[in-house]
């Protein structure tokens, strides 16, 4: 442990030229009496540190001592300070290892590198979270990340929904964060591999039995693989719409880019300016909520069930509110 605090200390003082010894307390958790000994510690090991006295003083180490690290080009090492998600490495307990070994990266770095990093850091800043996202409950996160890592069996009492509760013995092969959404992807007995959500596990409990892992799986293959199937599957429900010319330039940022392909390839529009799309949705409902969000501007001409469930919904909405007017 004095170890890695005496390379974070030698770290931060290359890196930030001078430090107080409070400030080295403060971030690495000791006092101020550890700090010292630790500097000293770091003297006889033939570091050149050494501490100055008064404003602007601190400890520091001497002009021009930093430790080497060739091999890496500008846009590499600000590809390596833009690419980390702190997020999900900060639910597995890892955020102040990334921290720490960006902190080491920065420290070795000749200081053109280091102005250039603080440039890309100010002009870019990756977000990897939704606009919708909201902060999951994972109690069990380390249980499960502690069983992938020794090999080990899960008993898992799973929440599939509110009313379907399962419990299984599992094989947990790797955890992947999606949009901050934490999934374990695990095999059942007799192989077959399934997916859950780690906010859906109500209990996780090790058993003591050690697997095999398979040598032929790829947890990178696997989800992108799982991932396409998903998507071709989740636009299952056609829709013939018919839009008005006031809401065809809306469109792509309605329903996305991609919208705009068969806008082009559509017929032309009619003697009133409206074109006929046909729209894949993920459900009938949710085929019916975006036709009701759009009011007047679109019109549904197939299927006949969509069309006569919209007229319900409008004149229930209707009817709602003419009967609380004064």
């Amino acid at each position: 442990m004095r170890a890695d605090r005496l390379l974070s200390i030698m770290m931060m003082l290359q890196t930030r030229g001078h430090i107080t010894a409070r400030e080295l307390a403060e971030r690495l958790e000791v006092s101020e009496r550890t700090i010292y000994r630790d500097l000293e510690a770091l003297g006889m090991a033939g570091v050149p540190v050494y501490t100055e006295r008064g404003p602007g003083g601190g400890c520091m180490l001497a002009e021009g001592y930093r430790t080497g690290l060739t091999g890496l080009t500008e846009t590499e090492v600000r590809t390596l300070f833009m690419s980390g998600s702190p997020g999900p490495l900060a639910d597995l307990g890892m955020g102040k290892a990334l921290e720490a070994a960006l902190l080491k990266l920065l420290a070795a770095l000749p200081q053109t590198h280091r102005r250039n990093i603080e440039r890309a850091r100010q002009r870019i800043h990756l977000d990897a979270a939704a606009w919708s996202y909201s902060e999951e409950t994972l109690p069990h996160l380390h249980t499960i990340l502690e069983a992938i890592w020794q090999d080990m069996k899960l008993r898992l009492l799973y929440r599939k929904n509110e009313r379907d509760i399962s419990q299984r013995i599992i094989e947990p092969l790797g955890l992947v964060a999606k949009a901050m959404i934490w999934y374990l992807v695990a095999a059942l007995p007799g192989g077959e591999l399934r997916t859950f959500r780690v906010s859906r596990i109500l209990e996780a409990e090790p058993t003591g039995e050690y697997f095999q892992r398979p040598e032929s799986f790829d947890l990178a293959s696997y989800w992108a693989e799982a991932c396409r199937q998903f998507e071709s599957s989740w636009l299952r429900y056609q829709a013939t719409l018919r839009f008005s010319p006031e809401i065809i330039a809306e469109l792509p940022f309605i329903f996305g880019e991609s919208i705009t392909t068969l806008i082009e390839q559509a017929e032309p529009p009619d003697s009133e300016g409206w074109i006929l799309l046909t729209l894949s949705f993920e459900s009938f409902e949710a085929a019916r909520t975006r036709v009701l969000g759009l009011g007047t501007g679109v019109e549904v001409v197939s299927p006949v069930e969509l069309r006569q469930s919209v007229i319900q919904f409008a004149r229930g909405i209707a009817a709602f509110y003419e009967g609380r007017e004064n």
